[in-house]
């Protein structure tokens, strides 16, 4: 499994690299490439060393670890060598604590290999691009929480404040079952992070369907305001949860994926996209198109279509509005930890309080593409991962939140049913 990973550990790659000034005093470093070496867990780099007196020489280092993939001590060099053997123990242990791990040895970093060959473009293009590039996994993390509220609110008519401790929750099974694989001795990130996958819908949606029932399900009040006052109880209850079950320290996975791939350039600016941007922004664009899927041709989606038109038809249909509420309590919930899983396969972690903004700005990406409609949730997500990841480019970022929130009031003034609403000045009543 080591042998189909996506890219050489980024991580990994760093702390051999910094090793080379080391090995080569008083030289101008060039790094060449780097490949996967013959052993477990190695790596070779291949570089030239220029001394003033004398022309270059092409010379690698052979580097090895104590792990690899969502191990925490894949970076802890346990052996280098270069073309003339195998250095000492000793000499290893103090070029790994008086040199690599110090400020100095991170500043004489060589970098990275020469500029790949990629298409030339214009240096505004190239850094518009890398924007655009790098909001994708804001994008599919808001679309995701986004249209969690929109089943929901399109359902039942309620809004569910939790999503955002529900994504927090996710994150948290996400790492627990990354961690039951590394107890288990696979260090593997696709296995850690499918375990961490599983684990977090499983977790989320007995969440949500558990919260939602008690706080939608059973709170069946004319107006909505009393069932919102239990969602924001139900949300700081899965805050304090987390604080308690998994302590206030954040545990982090180490960067997985994290290799960065050219895509063009202008001049020396390189506009690049990681392996595991590629790989979140898939995983919610397949998660999009399955729910979309799953609204427009199942017997599930046909039930939440129907009920959420007419609940008085649909149950005299046969319907049953409890267990399809429970059903789309669950589902919901699911969309939220998928988010969280995102959340810390591209950020790390996430705390125990972290949920809050993420689900905020997710409710205004649903009201913004029309809260009831589920691909307008997702088109509102993306809306607001975009519109984020443009403002701090351009704008000054300080003001990037309010900028978001007012833009939510415009949206209530001037057209509340939002991007693929209702037509109507306000949404229909569900």
């Amino acid at each position: 499994m080591s042998g189909c990973a996506l890219s050489i550990d980024a991580e990994q790659t760093r702390v051999c690299r910094t090793a080379l000034p080391a090995v080569n005093p008083g030289a101008r470093i060039t790094v060449q490439r780097v490949e996967r070496g013959q052993g477990p867990h190695s790596l070779v780099i291949f570089y030239a060393a220029e001394y003033p007196d004398r022309p270059p020489l092409d010379r690698f280092v052979l580097c090895r670890f104590a792990a690899e993939g969502l191990s925490p001590d894949k970076a802890e060099m346990t052996a280098l060598a270069t073309e003339s053997g195998p250095i000492s123990g000793a000499s290893l242990y103090f070029l790994k604590h008086y040199y690599i791990d110090t400020p100095e040895g991170v500043a004489n970093d060589p970098g990275s290999p020469p500029l790949a060959e990629v298409a030339e473009i214009p240096a505004e293009a190239a850094y518009s691009l890398q924007q655009l590039v790098a909001s994708l996994p804001r994008t599919a993390i808001y679309a995701l929480l986004a249209v969690a509220y929109a089943l929901v609110f399109g359902l039942s008519g309620r809004i569910n404040l939790a999503f955002g401790e529900l994504a927090a929750v996710g994150s948290a099974a996400t790492v627990a079952g990354a961690s039951i694989a590394l107890a288990a001795g696979i260090s593997t990130p696709v296995v850690g992070l499918a375990a961490g996958l599983l684990a977090a819908l499983f977790a989320a949606a007995m969440h949500g369907a558990v919260g939602g029932i008690f706080t939608i399900g059973r709170i069946r009040t004319a107006s909505s305001q009393p069932s919102l006052i239990a969602t924001v109880g139900l949300s700081l209850f899965l805050m304090e949860y987390l604080r308690l079950v998994q302590s206030p320290v954040t545990v982090w996975l180490p960067p997985v994926w994290s290799e960065q791939w050219p895509l063009a350039r202008a001049g020396d600016f390189l506009v690049t996209l990681t392996p595991l941007s590629l790989v979140t922004a898939s995983i919610g664009l397949f998660a999009a198109l399955g729910l979309i899927f799953l609204m427009k041709a199942t017997e599930f989606g046909l039930a939440w279509r129907a009920y959420a038109d007419d609940s008085r038809a649909a149950t005299l249909f046969g319907i049953d509005g409890d267990r399809l509420l429970v059903q789309t309590l669950a589902l919901a919930g699911g969309m939220a930890g998928l988010s969280g899983m995102l959340i810390v396969a591209q950020y790390g972690g996430l705390g125990f309080a972290g949920g809050f903004q993420y689900g905020l700005k997710a409710l205004i990406a649903a009201v913004i593409g029309g809260i009831g409609s589920i691909p307008g949730a997702l088109m509102g997500g993306v809306a607001v991962g975009l519109f984020e990841t443009l403002w701090s480019a351009y704008l000054p970022i300080e003001a990037r939140d309010m900028a978001l929130y007012a833009a939510l009031v415009v949206f209530l003034i001037f057209r509340p049913g939002g991007l693929l609403g209702m037509r109507e000045l306000t949404p229909r009543s569900v």
